[in-house]
């Protein structure tokens, strides 16, 4: 049975931007690594529309942001979104039912899923369906903007910290 997590970059005042701050090398190796061990990501349709950035392949990139991609697009994605007809390679696009489809992903697959998008959380009714909570703290304070938790507040107690390059700390949080 698959994991589900929900894992994105925050400032110290809780909000998400990913316009505003961005990962170091050590951090963006971290990602490379993290997205090549999941069994897939569930994407709404604005955090998925960023991620399409690593569709095409772009001469200005570096080996690690090659790599970056080459790992994005190996992985399967599910987008959920109302607004969109389709989607792009190795992506399928969820419909109404999304507790549904997200409980039979859990049930058929291995290994972690992660979850992004603020908005797509927040609107998930039963907040059981996410098993851990990953925060990469980033030292900036954004004052504004869209925050982490933009629904239910489950309960949580800290199941571990990491210290990732030289700035951000990733803290990993479970249901109580």
């Amino acid at each position: 049975m698959a994991r589900l997590v929900y894992a994105l970059n925050q400032s110290l005042d809780g909000y998400v931007d990913h316009t505003r701050f961005a990962p170091d090398a050590v951090l963006f190796r971290h990602f490379i690594d993290d997205t090549r061990s999941l069994a897939g990501s569930i994407y709404g349709r604005r955090m998925y529309e960023i991620m399409r950035y690593w569709d095409e392949d772009r001469a200005e990139w570096d080996e690690a942001e090659r790599d970056y991609a080459a790992a994005w697009r190996r992985q399967p994605k599910w987008v959920v979104s109302r607004s969109l007809t389709a989607v792009g390679p190795n992506a399928t696009l969820v419909g109404d039912d999304v507790e549904g489809a997200i409980r039979d992903l859990k049930a058929r697959l291995d290994g972690v899923i992660e979850i992004a998008g603020p908005e797509l959380v927040g609107r998930l009714a039963d907040p059981d369906l996410i098993d851990e909570y990953r925060l990469y703290l980033h030292p900036v304070v954004l004052g504004g903007g869209t925050p982490f938790f933009t629904g239910p507040r489950p309960r949580l107690r800290l199941a571990e910290t990491q210290r990732i390059g030289a700035e951000v700390i990733r803290l990993s949080y479970v249901r109580a």
